[in-house]
């Protein structure tokens, strides 16, 4: 039987340990939004927890990837667009 790939990781919030069991792929893209934003993945996930309002937190991290990820897709689209629209007509 192959291994879940989904791994539990331990993060302290508001002086508290949990846990929450993420797919590598998620955990990896929260470091990397974290580093991008110029903030600890604790951080992050602390702030995530604040906002969600829902999900428990392993889905509301899941989740705040994923909108991360769309919004990134929609600005560069917004940006193709605004090329595409200023170059002269010929």
């Amino acid at each position: 039987m192959q291994p879940s790939p989904i791994t539990k990781h331990s993060i302290e919030i508001n002086g508290h340990k949990t846990s929450v069991s993420l797919e590598d792929a998620f955990w990896n893209s929260l470091k990397q939004i974290a580093y991008e934003r110029g903030e600890s993945s604790t951080h992050l996930v602390t702030s995530i927890n604040t906002r969600h309002q829902f999900a428990n937190l392993s889905s509301a991290i899941r989740l705040f990837v994923l909108e991360f990820y769309k919004e990134q897709l929609a600005r560069q689209d917004r940006i193709k667009q605004a090329e595409i629209f200023s170059k002269p007509i010929s």
